[in-house]
Order: structure tokens, then sequence, then C-alpha cells
């Protein structure tokens, strides 16, 4: 299989950084261009029975924090991106709001890449592995047909 377009989600995590650094070892074997992709989470707006001014309030500082945490996460994903392009593999930086699952779904989709790669969440022990089935990389498997490399950030 030939890979043109990788897609990497990073939280901004070591785990991410693993991640990206398989993405560029395949990217330099197939001459790839990668995708570096954040998503700045959905913060729930306050309940209806606040008031109206209470709630103009929230949503304009809610708004406003949103800015600046995809402005430090561009920063932050523009840094890596710096050092795989001196590595001379193109690379761009993508950082959207909204259901990190969702969000990487629809681009991969969308966009038509090749492979996705990303770190999967860290492994719980006992029971509670049982009640982690909602997980990003679980959704993100259900709704993906590209070949998809989870890589485990914690070895």
């Amino acid at each position: 299989m030939e890979y043109k377009k990788i897609l990497v989600p990073h939280a901004g995590t070591k785990a991410g950084n693993k991640a990206l650094e398989h993405a560029k070892n395949v990217a330099k074997a197939h001459g790839a261009k990668i995708t570096i992709l954040h998503v700045v989470e959905q913060i729930p707006t306050p309940p209806l029975v606040t008031f109206s001014i209470e709630r103009k309030e929230w949503a304009k500082q809610l708004s406003a924090a949103r800015r600046e945490m995809k402005l430090e996460m561009h920063k932050k994903m523009e840094h890596l991106a710096k050092k795989l392009r001196a590595d001379e593999i193109p690379t761009s930086v993508k950082v959207l709001h909204g259901y990190p699952e969702e969000e990487i779904s629809r681009i991969a989709n969308y966009e038509n890449y090749d492979l996705i790669v990303m770190a999967k969440r860290k492994k719980l022990p006992g029971f509670k592995a049982i009640l982690k089935l909602g997980s990003v990389s679980r959704k993100v498997l259900e709704e993906i047909a590209c070949p998809i490399m989870l890589i485990d950030g914690e070895k």
C-alpha cells in the first residue's frame, strides 16, 4: 500500500509525539505529506436555568477561552510541524473545535487520507478497562475506512 496523505491526531501529549514519530517514519518511506490535527474539546454551556445576562457573559468568556486554546495549540503543533519540515517532510497543521472523535472522522473521510496514525488511550487495569468503551480511538476505528495505526504511548 502506498501512503501519500497521513493524518496525525495529536492531543498535545507525549503519546501524541510518539505517534507523530511513527508517522514521520512512514512519511519518509513513502514520500507522504503529514497533517497534524488538534481538536480543542467542546466545553459544555451552562444550564438553561441561569439568567440570560449570565449566559451571555458565560458564552462570551467561553468563546474567548476557546480562541486562546486554539491559538496556543496551533503554536505547539506548528512547532512540531517545523521539525518535520526541517526533515523535508511536507507538513500542515489544523486546529479545530469540537468533539475529537467526530472531527477526526470528518476530516479523515472528507479529505481522503491514506493513513491515520494516532496514540491510543492509556490502558486501565482490571474492571476499569471494561468501562473505557467510549474512547476516541475506538470511535475513530468504527468510523474510518482507511488504515489506522494505533500507537501505545506507554511503551
